[in-house]
């Protein structure tokens, strides 16, 4: 999580702290997921569930703008190798 801190000696610079804590159970539903864009709109139309690159399978329903990018499907998303042997 990243949270932004204000210094009081700084005059105004910002630190930016970042803490990098495992996923626990039911952390992935604080999430937005990746998964292949031709499933997800089959699937906020049909109701069936999709798996998104980390694993979870879930029926897409909010909006993944209000949500943090899944730190794994962000890592499998940018590593090319991954990606490409992925499903």
């Amino acid at each position: 999580m990243t949270t932004p801190m204000m210094r009081p000696d700084s005059g105004g610079t910002t630190l930016d702290e970042r803490i990098e804590a495992p996923l626990e159970a039911g952390d992935h539903e604080r999430f937005a997921h990746y998964a292949e864009a031709a499933k997800v709109t089959e699937a906020m139309v049909l109701g069936t569930p999709i798996k998104a690159l980390c694993g979870k399978v879930w029926v897409p329903s909010r909006d993944p703008k209000k949500f943090p990018v899944c730190p794994e499907c962000k890592e499998i998303y940018e590593d090319d190798d991954r990606l490409a042997n992925w499903k």
